[in-house]
């Protein structure tokens, strides 16, 4: 087994005060309102949409306020409001998509959140590298989505 095979995936997990229906409709529908699209998208500062496709099979991608279309992922699995799955490629310049799971549980009065990113072996000489960027880059993103659920 290389080192790159070994990589180990990100997993998060938040809780958030809401229902899993509400949780799930703001990471998707909403997520304009909480993702750092000033840093983390291809046209930083000017996004004026994110559309996730409700399907497997679908897309999820930006709209800049000049009307470009840029890719984010492919939809692998669709169950709202329990769990999504996306072939996770923004990097148009990667060599493949990494996987990302996120599931929505029940748990007392609100939502247990959990996030998966793996599948770093596809990304050969750069895995190690992207894995640390996105590792930190993840505990920001969440933060966000979790400060909107408590406005």
């Amino acid at each position: 087994m290389t080192s790159i095979e070994a990589i180990a995936p990100i997993t998060r997990t938040i809780s958030v005060r809401c229902d899993t229906e509400t949780a799930f409709r703001v990471f998707t529908h909403e997520v304009a309102t909480w993702w750092p699209l000033e840093t983390h998208a291809l046209h930083p500062g000017a996004v004026r949409e994110v559309v996730w496709e409700e399907q497997v099979g679908g897309e999820v991608y930006e709209i800049s306020t000049g009307g470009e279309r840029a890719h984010w992922a492919d939809v692998t699995a669709w169950d709202p409001p329990h769990r999504l799955a996306i072939a996770w490629k923004v990097n148009p310049e990667a060599l493949a998509a990494t996987d990302v799971e996120v599931t929505f549980t029940p748990e007392g009065d609100g939502t247990r959140v959990d996030l998966v990113h793996s599948g770093w072996e596809r990304l050969g000489d750069t895995a190690a590298e992207t894995r640390g960027n996105d590792d930190g880059g993840w505990v920001t993103v969440l933060g966000r989505y979790e400060a909107a659920l408590d406005r």
